[in-house]
């Protein structure tokens, strides 16, 4: 079988196809044939070497943590009704570049009827993410919420909940194409963070003394200035990186203004809480609440050119390899 492999921590040209052997499942485990695997920014960060601190890997290695596809054979302990069946499988972070998986059984997830599979790789990460992000934020109805880097996967999947929840949606991004779309997905207001007045611009759109919650999908400078849209006793989430940094939040001026930040470590979710949040997530969108929007998508081979594209910074919503 094929596989995609960084052979040394660089650029996208270290992602290479090779052969594999065909895994085998083990006890308590299930082979995957994948029709579908998502790409995350911070696998492209970490393929450059940057994320040691977090995901301690060493190259030779095959990214790709979560994957789409049918149940080709299972271990001994693990029932022969799954072999088959339309699974979300988790494959421990890494591994998922590849034309076939080796996953616990215990994690898969069914693939409800009426969801295709590259819109259930789409939600995988970024609609779990968003899920625990609502969790933990206390998102319903009658918030104002301003969405950071709302073009993305994960910013697309925000901004699509919080308006099912009946919050006051207000979306910042960039690229006016990116923005015409981001309209269409119904944000209340949409707002260019290269104007240079685009927070006193969000300001206005979120109405009142702020928002409620920011959602930092960006990072760095960007998400530091959107701290200064929220409203006393506000709920900021700090967990986006695609600037290069997380956003640093000063904690006495969040304490005087009674703000509670979250950062990435308040979703990172254990093996129970994954499979309850993909579960919901799925059902949303075969409930039609939530929409995957999947901008670009990539043979497995290409992934080097889908790694490209992300860096770049020319994507919509999320990418996809297809196997």
């Amino acid at each position: 079988m094929q596989v995609v492999e960084v052979t040394e921590f660089g650029g996208p040209e270290v992602l290479v196809p090779r052969e594999a052997p065909d895994p085998v499942a083990g006890p308590g485990e299930v082979v995957v044939d994948v029709a579908a695997a998502d790409v995350l920014w911070v696998e492209t960060m970490v393929r450059r070497g940057l994320g040691g601190a977090y995901f301690p890997v060493t190259p030779p290695y095959v990214p790709g943590g979560a994957v789409v596809g049918h149940v080709r054979s299972v271990g001994d302990g693990v029932l022969t009704h799954w072999v088959g069946r339309v699974v979300a499988a988790r494959t421990g972070g890494y591994g998922g570049y590849a034309e076939r998986v080796v996953a616990p059984a215990a994690g898969l997830v069914p693939v409800p009827d009426g969801v295709e599979l590259p819109a259930a790789a789409a939600l995988l990460h970024d609609a779990v993410t968003a899920l625990a992000l609502f969790e933990g934020a206390g998102i319903g109805s009658g918030d104002r919420v301003l969405v950071v880097g709302a073009s993305g996967g994960l910013g697309i999947v925000s901004v699509q909940l919080a308006k099912a929840r009946g919050a006051r949606v207000v979306a910042v991004a960039r690229d006016e194409r990116k923005l015409a779309r981001i309209r269409e997905l119904g944000a209340d207001a949409v707002i260019d963070s290269e104007t240079p007045d685009w927070v006193g611009q969000a300001r206005a759109a979120l109405g009142g003394s702020g928002a409620d919650v920011v959602l930092d999908n960006v990072g760095g400078q960007v998400g530091e200035a959107a701290f200064a849209t929220l409203a006393p006793g506000g709920r900021f989430s700090a967990h986006g990186t695609p600037s290069g940094r997380f956003a640093e939040v000063d904690p006495a001026e969040a304490e005087r203004r009674g703000i509670t930040v979250r950062g990435i470590g308040d979703v990172q979710l254990d093996d129970t809480a994954l499979m309850r949040l993909t579960a919901e997530a799925l059902a949303e969108a075969a409930a039609g609440r939530v929409v995957p929007v999947i901008g670009q998508t990539f043979p497995l081979v290409k992934a080097a050119d889908a790694h490209a594209a992300i860096e770049a910074r020319t994507v919509f919503g999320k990418t996809l390899l297809l196997v």
